[in-house]
């Protein structure tokens, strides 16, 4: 019997030649997480039929030619294409972006038509995807196009969740890109995030400096005296809980993050370096801001351990999670927000 209720989960599987599909064949393997959704894989019976094969996991599955034919309690797979890929396990090559986008843009279409509730991406090649009618480099820059909202990279786990101001930006562009309305946007998108999708009532927010000390009175660079400054000062008087600029270095030794419910960070690596080193293999990666939930797991493609059975699934298992629990938390926001009967009736 079909459970009406239960969330129906996109996957797209990204690189066929790195540890995508190991890690999402894994993560289902263990039958008591179809309790929690009805997942549904956008790829091919014989990709899939492929893959379990050659790493020896143990699933069955059910191929459906779309969504709506997915089956509660089971494992499903969209036939989004008929032919069978080369796969050729750690290698980055033009098929396996190929099939990487293909897989992508069914699921997001499923998402914006609303056939599915929420999507997990497994990870993609930022160089082999690249194509006449793909150039974007990544993901999160793919998926504002394709849902509304201001999108954000947002790395979440229960304690840490790091937002960026600028993400895949060279460093040496990073300085120029960051500017009051920016600023300004990623502060009121992550504040509206925290409210919406993790149940914070009174977001507070830090803000990271743009240089080694956040310029040290600008005697290292002006930028966080003469942009950063101003926008923390304007945005405090107008009631947002936001604080800084805060010398990056120390911050999270210090354990100074835990005094907040967000961090913003100037650019990518000043973001995804402690994260990744605080909560590596239980982070994820949440794209904050859209009209859809999108997560991810916290690493790449792994080319040099593709097709030997090693991946550790954990990640993406908690991208799942987090997938289902941000949904059900949007839901009941939004629901909320809609009745103010019965958010009243809540309250009480």
């Amino acid at each position: 019997m079909q459970d009406e209720d239960k969330i129906k989960l996109g996957i797209s599987i990204g690189d066929i030649n790195g540890i995508g599909c190991e890690v999402i064949l894994k993560t289902f393997e263990d039958p008591r997480m179809l309790e929690f959704c009805t997942p549904i894989i956008y790829a091919s019976n014989k990709t899939i039929a492929f893959q379990k094969k050659e790493l020896g996991i143990d699933v069955t599955y059910h191929g459906i030619q779309n969504a709506s034919k997915a089956l509660d309690g089971k494992i499903n797979v969209v036939n989004v294409w008929k032919e069978v890929p080369m796969v050729k396990f750690g290698e980055s090559n033009e098929e396996g972006g190929k099939y990487a986008i293909k897989s992508l843009r069914a699921a997001v279409e499923s998402l914006k038509n609303n056939e599915i509730d929420a999507l997990v991406t497994a990870p993609i090649n930022k160089t082999n995807i690249q194509a006449d009618d793909f150039k974007f480099p990544g993901h999160t820059d793919f998926l504002a196009q394709e849902l509304q909202g201001e999108s954000l990279m947002f790395m979440v786990t229960e304690d840490l969740k790091i937002g960026l101001l600028t993400d895949h930006v060279a460093v040496k562009d990073a300085p120029s890109a960051i500017n009051a309305i920016l600023i300004r946007n990623k502060v009121r998108t992550i504040e509206k995030s925290l409210r919406m999708d993790f149940r914070v009532r009174a977001p507070k927010i830090a803000l990271l400096g743009i240089n080694p000390h956040s310029g040290d009175n600008g005697v290292i660079g002006k930028e966080d005296d003469e942009v950063l400054k101003p926008v923390i000062k304007e945005m405090s008087n107008a009631g947002h809980l936001v604080f800084g600029p805060y010398s990056a270095d120390s911050f999270f030794g210090s354990d100074a993050y835990k005094n907040f419910d967000a961090v913003l960070a100037a650019y990518h690596d000043q973001g995804l370096i402690p994260f990744k080193t605080l909560s590596f293999g239980r982070g994820v990666n949440y794209t904050a801001g859209l009209s859809k939930v999108r997560t991810s797991p916290d690493h790449g493609t792994a080319f040099e351990i593709a097709g030997q059975g090693k991946a550790d699934h954990s990640s993406f298992k908690e991208a799942v999670f987090a997938a289902l629990q941000i949904f059900k938390n949007r839901t009941e926001y939004e629901e909320l927000t809609e009745n103010p009967l019965q958010k009243q009736k809540v309250r009480r």
